[in-house]
């Protein structure tokens, strides 16, 4: 029997990695001969570099760059087994879980990190780059990415403007022409999981603003900051980035992704998929398991589970989920490819308990459910 194990991460307890791994051991006990297949995924957000540089036997780099505060720290980001791919996780330079619940305000962070990362990459030369854009702590348009790459942002006095997206009302003028030149060779791909677009009611800052830390009067700013940007950038470089469903990604990290660098925005998890090459692995499977901390409704909505199920179903091979907690509208996911959800936690336990414990508990679950799956009913 050869079975895919394809699981996300769960979140705070295991990396897609050792979730892969406790899968194994809980199916080598059951069936010692079966073909594990390891294929840990990711849909763009934490873990993405990791599961990509594994897949593909490539190799993490790590260099200085500034936070969102514009402190300095130490990045990672990786480059592919095909030696000209980089992979970056936005969140490891420019994320939330860098800054103290204190000291989140998106008023003044900054994605100037994000583009010394890029920079980083293009210094070990990069010819494409994978962008992953969760965890963002900034809304600032991707501003502060461009201005590490050589953009210009002038006020009316002719000063260049402070970082943040509490600055972008004083922009006056775009100059790109020290924009790092390497870019025009790059192909820059965003991996995206959201439809918001930069502005408005559904936009970057009303959406996602409050969990970095902005207030009511906050949020009204940074939208019409925004606002404001996207019409300069319009005007100066002939890119409308206002309305494009994705934009809003990151804070609008994805406008200015498309502004600055030409990128083009692709659902996350397919684009891990593709890059792992996972079609080729499903042709002979005849099991895929998948799997991550909760499965609900919003599963289907670019989750990794449902984008594993979307490609097996292609192929006709049957998918079992295993989660951590079921949530509610989960039964919707059987209409994408998901032919069984199985919680992985058999006993009352607090969930604390259930997340430190979550590797055993992930390899009973597996063991449980193929001896399910290898029942013979006898007369």
């Amino acid at each position: 029997m050869r079975i895919v194990i394809a699981p996300n991460a769960f979140k705070g307890s295991l990396t897609a990695l050792q979730a892969a791994e406790a899968i194994q051991q809980g199916i080598l006990g059951i069936m010692p001969h079966a073909d594990c297949i390891l294929l840990p995924i990711a849909d763009g957000g934490d873990g993405t570099a990791d599961v990509l540089v594994r897949g593909t036997d490539g190799q993490m780099h790590t260099t200085a760059v500034m936070d969102a505060l514009g402190d300095v720290i130490q990045a990672s980001f990786g480059i592919l087994g095909d030696g000209t791919t980089a992979v970056i996780e936005m969140a490891n330079a420019s994320g939330l879980r860098l800054v103290p619940s204190e000291r989140r305000n998106p008023l003044v962070t900054t994605t100037y990190g994000t583009g010394e990362l890029m920079r980083a990459a293009l210094n070990r030369s990069a010819r494409r780059m994978i962008l992953g854009l969760g965890g963002s702590a900034t809304v600032d348009g991707g501003a502060g990415m461009a201005q590490a790459l050589g953009a210009r942002l002038f006020d009316r006095h002719g000063q260049e403007i402070i970082w943040g997206g509490g600055a972008l009302d004083m922009l006056d003028r775009i100059e790109i022409s020290g924009l790092d030149p390497r870019l025009q060779t790059c192909e820059i791909i965003a991996a995206c999981d959201v439809d918001n677009p930069l502005v408005g009611d559904q936009g970057a800052a009303r959406i996602f603003g409050p969990q970095k830390g902005a207030t009511p009067q906050m949020v009204a700013q940074l939208d019409a900051n925004l606002t404001h940007y996207a019409h300069i950038i319009q005007r100066d470089l002939g890119i409308t980035v206002r309305d494009i469903a994705g934009a809003g990604a990151a804070g609008g990290l994805a406008a200015g992704l498309i502004a600055f660098c030409g990128a083009r925005l692709q659902p996350g998890i397919d684009l891990v998929l593709d890059t792992l090459d996972i079609d080729q692995h499903l042709q002979t499977a005849d099991l895929v398991i998948t799997g991550e901390g909760r499965i609900d409704g919003q599963t289907a909505h670019g989750k990794a589970p449902v984008g594993v199920a979307l490609r097996a179903k292609r192929h006709g091979i049957p998918v079992v989920a295993l989660t951590g907690g079921i949530g509610d509208e989960a039964d919707q996911l059987y209409a994408y490819g998901i032919d069984a959800i199985i919680p992985i936690v058999a006993r009352p336990m607090a969930l604390e308990d259930a997340m430190k414990e979550a590797a055993p508990l992930l390899q009973e679950a597996a063991a449980r459910m193929l001896r399910v799956m290898t029942l013979k009913f006898r007369r």
